[in-house]
């Protein structure tokens, strides 16, 4: 089809006369990331069929627009693209299908079984990038979601409907901890998106999830590390809009997301792709934009449905860096957060979080005053110990001359038996407090 200037719009044909919505092009450039065609009308995140020098197709997504032409990323790294070959459009991007027959399964960023089993097909339709909510008619936190952890439980105490973030540099730990959530976790449907993680982490950590209990509630949307970060932003959308469908239905969803960081990583590379600016790091405004829009999409729901997402989000804090771009605007916009501390990870403590470092912003509303005092006192005394531990080690401590300290010093075993917890040990919330006042009750 060709415009009164003389320009290609892109094959478009016609059968008995209507629109086919068949919409095709022509390589014209491929640089190995970014691929041109000519510019069909089609809408940013259309998935379209690219063919191959070997006849075959691979997909790609549309990522813009530039000088009439559309330019796309594929999402298999190392197809044999010639000039001249065809693009057509395969799906709209703007749906993906939700329902009951995901729970159980493990898929991809499109939908595709990575377990051996047939494709789900949902019954209901979603909008991928989600609808956005009024937030005044969102309900409130107002109940405990119990994660069967109990430090987290105890100390650092997450709402239904709350979006929290886990801080940590790479092995601490913070791998174990999800594993644990997801397993113990009280949730009526657990959504995990397994986001630019090793392909080995993946496959322990979906054998480590699925049990016979799990299985029923459970669903994983993984993209390993080596796909394209176009694949790794589907992903953390996909995994989103099936949240969002439970949430509508009513039901208490866990949202574990690995990682918030990855994801920023991938919009990163496409970002640079397309020209933009970098700014700190080399992050382009846009990751800064992606997060926010990813975060609130977990919450409550409206006052009508009275389903909750509560949104757990891993933030990898590079060279233990805990100021990095992503993780200051991640903890902007969270609900709170759990630092792991390598110094924990390497006196044998695990999970290995940082009482003093992390706080829950919702806690004290969901709490009762018991509770949150003896909190408040694990965290003074817990924080006295790491700040004079040097001076203990050098000999310097001498007893008598600071109470508070003393009793921190006394309880530090249990305190220590406290945070620490087995992996295959579950810890529900009425055990936790129980166990916290023991320690530090007043």
């Amino acid at each position: 089809m060709i415009d009164l200037t003389g320009k290609l719009l892109g094959d478009i044909s016609t059968v008995g006369g209507s629109r086919n919505t068949a919409l095709s092009g022509h390589v014209s450039r491929f640089d190995g990331l970014v691929l041109e065609c000519d510019g069909f009308p089609v809408s940013v995140g259309s998935v379209c069929d690219v063919e191959t020098a070997s006849g075959d197709t691979v997909k790609a997504e549309v990522i813009g627009y530039s000088e009439g032409r559309n330019q796309l990323v594929l999402y298999e790294q190392g197809a044999r693209i010639h000039a001249g070959v065809r693009v057509s459009l395969s799906d709209e991007g703007i749906d993906i299908d939700a329902g009951d027959e995901y729970l159980g399964r493990v898929v991809d960023a499109l939908g595709e079984p990575l377990d051996g089993l047939p494709a789900p097909m949902g019954a209901f339709k979603r909008p991928l990038q989600g609808r956005m909510l009024n937030p005044l008619s969102r309900g409130g936190v107002l109940s405990v979601m119990d994660v069967g952890v109990r430090a987290v439980n105890g100390m650092l105490t997450i709402g239904r409907g709350q979006r929290i973030g886990i801080i940590a540099g790479s092995g601490v730990g913070k791998s174990v901890l999800l594993s644990m959530m997801a397993r113990f976790s009280t949730a009526d449907v657990i959504i995990v998106g397994m986001i630019g993680e090793r392909a080995r982490e993946v496959g322990d950590l979906v054998r480590g999830m699925l049990n016979e209990e799990t299985r029923k509630r459970l669903c994983v949307i993984a993209v390993p590390a080596d796909r394209s970060p176009l694949l790794r932003i589907r992903a953390a959308h996909r995994a989103s809009a099936l949240a969002e469908h439970f949430r509508d239905q009513g039901k208490h969803v866990l949202l574990i997301m690995d990682s918030l960081t990855r994801v920023a990583h991938a919009r990163r590379e496409i970002g640079l792709a397309l020209g933009e600016q970098p700014t700190a790091k080399g992050y382009p405004a846009s990751v800064m934009s992606l997060i926010p829009s990813l975060v609130e999409r977990a919450g409550m729901g409206d006052t009508t449905s009275g389903g909750s997402i509560t949104g757990i989000y891993t933030v990898l804090a590079d060279g233990d860096d805990t100021n990095d771009p992503v993780v200051d605007s991640a903890r902007a916009i969270l609900d709170g957060h759990v630092v792991l501390s390598r110094a924990n990870a390497q006196m044998g403590i695990y999970p290995a979080v940082d009482i003093s470092a992390s706080i829950s912003r919702v806690m004290n509303d969901i709490v009762d005053p018991k509770h949150l005092a003896a909190a408040r006192r694990m965290r003074q005394l817990v924080s006295l110990y790491m700040e004079n531990r040097d001076l203990m080690l050098m000999g310097g401590y001498v007893e008598g001359q600071d109470a508070d300290l003393d009793q921190a010093v006394k309880l530090w075993p249990k305190i220590v038996e406290f945070i620490s917890q087995r992996s295959d040990s579950r810890a529900d919330f009425k055990t936790s407090i129980r166990d916290l006042l023991a320690v530090a009750g007043t």
